[in-house]
């Protein structure tokens, strides 16, 4: 993946990543199996601060990518603390900034961080990174081998068929605010410097 990213970043281009933790915790297993749900949440959150900052260290060491981590919650020794600005300006000035922590509050996804963090830095886009799934599909491909890919559609075509793109909250926030969605397959070769150069890959979920 940091191949990718350096690559998009030598095109100029300027990228913000939310960082996700459910490698580490899933806080709605832990839901299920009787934890209160926003320290469940909030544990969440700490996972995704240990995932974005060993995401910046293989950066910066492995690929020699500038790179700061922000988080929504305070841990001041080990990221800064979000500030919409000055994510901007680490922006401008090529650096790759990790968005941590999500929204800072619980019940909320990592999805709807994504669409916010997206909104406040004026994104062109945002771009859903799937493992091993293409784009959006009018079924699930793991369970029917026959579901059609969907190219594109638009918000409110997800928000009524319940397609799985990211939850409500996000969703119907890129809409209100026109930010396009494109869900594509990051181990697919090459995809993320493909879809910046404009290539017609995964799917595209916009007005």
């Amino acid at each position: 993946m940091g191949s990718q990213i350096r690559s998009v970043l030598e095109l100029g281009v300027e990228m913000g990543i939310v960082v996700g933790g459910g490698n580490i915790w899933r806080g709605t297993q832990a839901e299920l199996d009787g934890m209160d749900r926003a320290t469940a949440d909030y544990a969440g959150m700490l996972a995704t601060i240990i995932s974005a900052l060993a995401l910046q260290d293989t950066l910066e060491r492995k690929f020699g990518i500038v790179t700061r981590t922000q988080s929504a919650i305070n841990v001041s020794q080990v990221a800064e603390p979000y500030i919409r600005r000055r994510a901007i300006r680490h922006l401008e000035k090529g650096r790759v900034v990790l968005f941590a922590a999500g929204t800072g509050n619980p019940f909320v996804t990592t999805d709807t961080g994504a669409a916010l963090r997206a909104v406040e830095i004026g994104a062109d886009v945002l771009l859903m990174a799937k493992n091993n799934v293409d784009g959006v599909y009018e079924d699930d491909p793991r369970i029917n081998p026959d579901a059609r890919k969907l190219e594109h559609l638009t918000y409110f075509q997800a928000l009524e068929k319940r397609l799985g793109v990211m939850d409500t909250t996000a969703l119907s926030l890129c809409m209100d605010n026109d930010v396009p969605i494109i869900v594509f397959d990051l181990f697919e070769a090459g995809s993320l410097q493909r879809i910046v150069r404009g290539e017609a890959l995964g799917s595209v979920v916009s007005s």
